[in-house]
């Protein structure tokens, strides 16, 4: 025979680090971030440390379930679980970083060197630089910021800095990418208005692109005998490109976040 299968399942991959990590905490981005150009007058992002922000973070979530309908995880619900996904899925992946979102216009007496108060978490996931791209995403407003400044802040804030070239020679650089994309729940309205309210077009839906955890209310019903017994799930995609950006989007993210001043 002129072939064999030779695969062998390979041992469950373990989390780096435990639910809070080690002091300092390796952030571990391969791509550079200048966090002078990731603040507005309103909100700097700053990145999420979980000894650090995570018991805020957690406390300020009354109904996880509610809190986290749309989104496809499994066990996210569960403070330890939510800091043991979020290091497998964008900790260890060099190309990700998850950002706290600190709101310079509310003070917290807890933690004055934070400089604002906890006001939710933004990620870039997936950065690609061979392709000059990344998503937008784990946009997660507590419920005491929605509604707010804040969402336009933090999605202006990394959009500017995705599209803005990287040279040394300006007072604003960043890391000069074609493109942004976002992913949501088709059923996620305020994600998609923000979304489209920030420039991005919408692009199409990925259809039956998750397989939910079992019990998830957002879903669509699989055939009958399905090999999984979860739910599957829809993903609509945004996007902005460097055109878009330069044709007018960059001029949309600055008036929405001088109307939301």
């Amino acid at each position: 025979m002129a072939y064999v299968n030779a695969y062998q399942p390979p041992p469950p991959v373990k989390p780096a680090y435990g639910p809070h990590g080690p002091v300092p905490y390796d952030i571990n981005v391969a791509f550079p971030l200048d966090f002078t150009q990731l603040e507005s007058p309103r909100l700097k992002l700053t990145p999420f440390v979980p000894s650090i922000h995570a018991a805020k973070y957690h406390a300020a979530i009354s109904d996880p379930a509610h809190f986290y309908r749309y989104y496809p995880f499994p066990g996210i619900e569960d403070p330890e679980s939510y800091l043991l996904f979020m290091d497998s899925f964008v900790r260890q992946n060099t190309y990700s970083v998850l950002f706290a979102i600190i709101d310079k216009t509310t003070p917290d007496p807890d933690y004055p060197e934070w400089g604002g108060k906890l006001a939710g978490t933004i990620a870039l996931l997936n950065y690609s630089p061979t392709n000059l791209s990344v998503e937008i995403g784990v946009l997660c407003i507590l419920p005491e910021f929605q509604r707010t400044h804040v969402a336009t802040h933090a999605v202006g804030t990394l959009l500017k800095y995705c599209f803005t070239m990287p040279s040394t020679s300006q007072s604003e650089f960043g890391l000069g990418l074609r493109r942004v994309h976002w992913y949501a729940h088709p059923d996620n309205e305020p994600s998609l208005r923000l979304a489209a309210r920030m420039g991005l077009k919408r692009e199409g839906t990925l259809r039956w692109a998750w397989v939910l955890p079992a019990g998830k209310v957002f879903g669509k019903t699989p055939r009958k005998n399905d090999m999984l017994a979860g739910p599957g799930r829809d993903t609509a995609i945004m996007a902005v490109s460097w055109e878009d950006w330069e044709d007018g989007a960059s001029e949309i993210v600055t008036t929405q976040m001088a109307r939301m001043e």
